[in-house]
Formats: C-alpha cells, structure tokens, sequence
C-alpha cells in the first residue's frame, strides 16, 4: 500500500518554488487576494492561497496574461481574450515542463495521459462547426424518405 503524502503548507510550496528557479508574485485584479503567480520557461499559472489549487493556467506567458492551450484539430494556438496566435514548439515544450515542475513542486496528481505531452485546454475542431444542429439541411442515412 501507497503511503500517504503530508499535506505541505502554502509558505513551504512558496519556498520550494523560489528553491527550484520559479518566479513568484503576486497574483493580479481577478484572481482573490493571496494567490499567487508562479512562472518558468515563458509558462504561467496561478496558485490560490492553499498552494494545492492552480486557478489558471498552466499557459503560456503573453503580454503579461496567461494564454490558454486551444486546438482547432490541424493546429494548436495560444489564446487569450485579446489574441490568438499559432502556437511553437518551443511553446509547446515549455509549458509541458513548467507543468511537470509545478506539479512535482506542490504535490499534485501527474496524470499519465498528461505526463506523455501537452494537453488543451480547448477543443474547437471546424470540421464539427454546425454538426448535429437542427437547422442542418438533408435527411440523415438512417431516415428513409419519399424516394426510397
């Protein structure tokens, strides 16, 4: 049987972040008082007060925003409210391993399907756009119709 892991404070996560080369500051105007802002490697992510929860994030880091992962099925972007720019591989790699590190540091689960590479945050496929409406024109395979 597994042992089970001590909870860690908030304080020691901060220290363990700052130990291991993170940057850490103070979170800004939507995120509640005592979050944090925890970047590396031009990846982002914001940290509540408990230090277990990340409230945004893990993204990249654009104009000083956290850009989430989005991908439209042929291509991965960085999007925030204001942009939306094809992502890098570079990019990609980064924030795979600034998640892993954040995830190691505070304690979190790492996940296999997660650990293997970067996952999105958004799934926008435009072979899907209108699939399944009502309004959608023709008869399907499966209903018969006058000719038949």
């Amino acid at each position: 049987m597994a042992k089970a892991t001590k909870p860690r404070d908030f304080q020691s996560i901060l220290s363990a972040l700052k130990a291991t080369s993170f940057e850490v500051s103070s979170a800004y105007a939507p995120y509640p008082a005592g979050s944090v802002l925890v970047s590396k490697y031009g990846a982002a992510a914001v940290l509540a007060a408990n230090g277990a929860t990340i409230l945004d994030g893990p993204g990249a880091s654009i104009h000083g925003k956290i850009a989430h992962l989005l991908d439209r099925g042929y291509q991965k972007f960085l999007s925030t409210e204001e942009y939306e720019i094809p992502a890098t591989c570079t990019q990609l790699n980064a924030i795979h391993r600034f998640t892993e590190e954040l995830k190691q540091v505070t304690g979190e689960s790492i996940f296999f399907n997660q650990a293997l590479g970067t996952t999105s945050d958004i799934y926008r496929y435009d072979r899907l756009k209108g699939h399944g409406t009502p309004d959608r024109q023709g008869a399907r395979p499966w209903q018969s119709t006058a000719s038949h």
